[in-house]
């Protein structure tokens, strides 16, 4: 132990090395991107912010070249002494012969690890009713997201819960007790303040998390001048502030943001008196305290409030031929509330070239409230179709009446800490060597009181569980008198975890082809203890992984990967909760094994760039935990009883359909079923089986400045639900396909490639001015089925809950 820590302050103590770092620029004074800037045989590029920095030799003449294909070349001869910051901000002059732009394929690392990069000025501009990075993830091959209100995404027949997010390489997490889209607001990922985003739909690397599905890797942008942006539109807005200290050694970027959805919910069949509100501040504060050390932290502060009041509704459903309405009346409100507070230090030393750790800290702090009381009086009859009628549209006929009384006092605070240390290792410019051990703590209290009494035609509905005679109206009910769904239960739960990764990363060759191998595994240690928790055992998860990629020399750019192992994942607390709201403390973590093989090729179209990804893939699930989705609320029956697969086929096409700008079609089959003790397999509630999406930008020759973006996407149905203490194997109706196409238009004062004269737009890098139209097409999606028991027909009815219709918003976007 004294021997590294030995060796460990001896390399730093006798690093003869310095730092030269600034922004270029051109002459007119905006950042230039990919200037390579070479000292000797080390080198580096600049980013979108023109930002460089390079560690160069010390106490000695260097000739450092700063150079781009279509600006002139610069370069400068000086010394600098040990752990000196050297700042120099060049400016570099356009060519007289300009070049076209010129596009490497190559053999980046994210193509090799089959990672998909989504670029950020992508993320801004897309329209979308929740716009952000969700939004253009929906677009991809093997995700679905069916309620644009939520942010809650599924991959490759996946849940929710099954998705890793990482913010600066820290995991976020999400509220445990939304219940609706409506609720959730906005998403942890402010996209002003994102610099990168990488995707990986499965076969992801040991150094991720336990997850079954998928990862989202997102990078926020440290500044490297001042600067501002401002969004704002009629469901809301967002400042975002850039600062940068003289010697360049601080920086922040803070965020702020507000969101209505009054615009959306308003647009619903329920007639609500209601404002849903969320906002949250996000900053990012960056110390370079030398060339070896740096220093983060990022914080974030979010609040959701939604009280909401429906008045009334009435859905038409059936068939042209045999139109059906359920029409409610509603009293009661419901309030919820969700504050969170985050925070994450980060440290790095790179002590040196070769070598480097990491250091995480985080803490997440959650406290929700959803309490409500909500009398629905229902009517569910045949609508007058006549259009002479004067009750045209009206039910005229009911089938059944009722009512449905709800209740919940639900409270939740939860306390998630992580500590965490990370090492990369390059052995040689063949072998690297990544390693990582973490310890998590999670504190949960949550507190649930939640029923609902049912009565039908004048019948009150006890619980279906009771074992009661019930013969009414033939003969009186004697029974119990119970709620037809009754959850009640207090937990205090805690959950400590130690995992850990070790993976290696190797690249060769045979003959002229070139290969690439990664081969990790990871540990991962916890168990659940807690008031009123007896027998809680320790549990072990042990996940081998390994990806292989091969780029044959051929004419054609073409690249092949196959990857897998064993992915498994622990239960998180919403895992342990059974569908009584108890805690199961020993329900096992879900075990995939999963296969994916993938070709990628780059080739040029028109004369411009195009890339087509192909990707099979194959899962077996093992000690599934089984659940049921009600619009966003996973509810599990923890208790590990099924197993499952998954199979699929995905392909993306993406490149320059309109020269300059960045466009993609997707496609998608998906198959995915569970069998339940032995059952036989049904349907999984995420079955997606066939995908399409669309992401294209466009702009008018004669008018650049007038742009066009379209994000369209169509799924085929989900299984429709069950009804609550239904058998699932006798409710294997789908829903109906899901198809939404939102469009942009956007009026571009200025930006990087639209330039002016004008007096009053100098203080401005970007200006634009825009009409988006959500559900342009005004298509009638549902997300999941109310089911109403009518005791006198003795029928259920699933009565499709539809989502928002034709919504106009402006939006206003400027950068400073």
């Amino acid at each position: 132990m004294f021997l590294a820590i030995f060796c460990f302050f001896e390399q730093f103590l006798l690093a003869q090395t310095a730092r030269i770092k600034g922004v270029i620029l051109d002459e007119f004074n905006n950042p230039i991107e990919n200037v390579t800037v070479t000292v000797g045989e080390n080198g580096t590029e600049t980013n979108k912010n023109g930002f460089y920095s390079l560690e160069v030799p010390a106490n000695k003449e260097i000739t450092i070249v700063f150079s781009h294909v279509s600006f002139k070349s610069a370069t400068i001869i000086t010394t600098l002494k040990k752990n000196e910051d050297f700042e120099f901000y060049p400016v570099l002059n356009t060519r007289v012969t300009q070049i076209g732009p010129v596009t490497v394929t190559g053999n980046s690392k994210k193509r090799i690890e089959g990672v998909t990069n989504i670029d950020p000025v992508v993320i801004r501009t897309i329209p979308g009713a929740n716009a952000g990075i969700e939004n253009v993830l929906k677009t991809l091959p093997g995700v679905y997201n069916n309620n644009e209100l939520s942010t809650s995404y599924g991959v490759r027949g996946g849940n929710y819960d099954e998705n890793l997010v990482y913010v600066n390489e820290i995991e976020v997490y999400r509220p445990f007790l939304i219940r609706s889209g409506q609720q959730e607001g906005l998403s942890f990922t402010n996209t002003n303040m994102v610099e990168n985003v990488d995707f990986s739909a499965g076969g992801f690397q040991a150094k991720y998390g336990d997850k079954l599905s998928s990862v989202l890797d997102i990078t926020y942008r440290n500044p490297k001048q001042f600067g501002a942006s401002l969004e704002a539109s009629l469901m809301g807005g967002s400042l975002t502030f850039d600062g940068v200290s003289k010697n360049q050694k601080w920086s922040n970027i803070t965020g702020i943001r507000y969101r209505d959805n009054s615009l959306l919910v308003n647009s619903k069949e329920t007639e609500t008196n209601f404002r849903p509100s969320f906002a949250d501040i996000q900053t990012l504060v960056s110390f370079n305290a030398s060339t070896k050390w740096s220093w983060s932290f990022l914080g974030n502060i979010s609040q959701n409030k939604y009280n909401y009041e429906p008045l009334t509704r009435q859905t038409n459903f059936g068939t042209i031929d045999d139109p059906i309405a359920l029409v409610v009346a509603y009293e009661g409100q419901e309030k919820d509330k969700y504050l969170t507070l985050f925070g994450a230090l980060k440290s790095v030393y790179q002590y040196n070239a070769n070598n480097k750790l990491k250091f995480i800290t985080s803490t997440y702090h959650t406290q929700e409230q959803e309490h409500y009381d909500i009398l629905a009086q229902y009517r569910l009859g045949e609508v007058d179709s006549n259009i002479g009628s004067e009750t045209f549209g009206d039910v005229v006929f009911s089938r059944g009446i009722g009512s449905q009384l709800s209740h919940a006092r639900n409270d939740l605070d939860a306390l998630i800490f992580n500590a965490e240390v990370k090492g990369f290792h390059e052995l040689n410019e063949k072998t690297q060597i990544e390693w990582g051990i973490k310890y998590t703590k999670e504190d949960i209290r949550d507190r649930i009181v939640e029923w609902e009494v049912i009565d039908s035609a004048g019948f009150s509905l006890p619980a279906p569980v009771l074992d009661y005679q019930n013969d009414q109206p033939y003969n009186p009910y004697v029974g119990p008198l119970a709620p037809y769904q009754n959850v009640r239960a207090t937990n205090y739960t805690t959950i400590n975890r130690f995992s850990g990764y070790a993976q290696w990363n190797y690249k060769g060759s045979f003959g002229t082809h070139k290969y690439w191998l990664n081969a990790g595994v990871r540990g991962h240690q916890w168990q659940v203890s807690g008031k009123n928790i007896v027998g809680g055992e320790s549990q072990f998860t042990f996940s081998p992984r390994v990806q292989f990629a091969v780029k044959p020399d051929w004419k054609k750019d073409m690249l092949f990967r196959i990857s897998g192992g064993v992915y498994n994942q622990p239960p998180f607390y919403r895992e342990l909760r059974d569908y009584d709201g108890v805690v199961q403390p020993n329900v096992k973590a879900q075990k995939s094994f999963h296969f994916v093989l993938s070709n990628d090729y780059s080739f040029k179209m028109w004369t411009r760039p195009f890339k087509l990804v192909s990707e099979a893939y194959y899962k077996k699930i093992t000690d599934v935990n089984t659940y049921t989705i009600n619009n966003v609320r996973i509810r599990y029956r923890a208790n590990n009883e099924a197993e499952a697969y998954a199979y699929g086929f995905d392909a993306r096409l993406n490149g320059e359909f309109v020269p300059g700008t960045e466009s993609w079609f997707s496609f998608g089959y998906l198959k995915t079923e569970e069998n339940q003790n032995d059952r036989g397999y049904i349907s999984r509630p995420t079955d997606q089986r066939l995908k399409f999406g669309l992401l294209f930008q466009d702009y008018m020759p004669n008018i650049p400045n007038f742009k066009v973006y379209i994000n369209l996407v169509y799924n085929t149905g989900l299984p429709g639900g069950s009804p609550s203490y239904a058998d699932p194997y006798d409710f294997q109706l789908r829903l109906k396909d899901y198809r939404r196409a939102d469009v942009g238009f956007s009026y571009v004062f200025k930006d990087a490639s639209i330039q002016s004269n004008k007096k009053w737009l100098s203080p401005f890098k970007e200006l634009s001015l825009g009409l988006e139209i959500f559900n342009m097409f005004n298509n009638q999606n549902s997300i999941t089925n109310t089911w109403v028991r009518d005791v006198y027909t003795k029928s259920q009815y699933g009565i499709p809950n539809f989502l928002t219709t034709r919504v106009f918003n402006v939006k206003l976007m400027a950068r400073l």
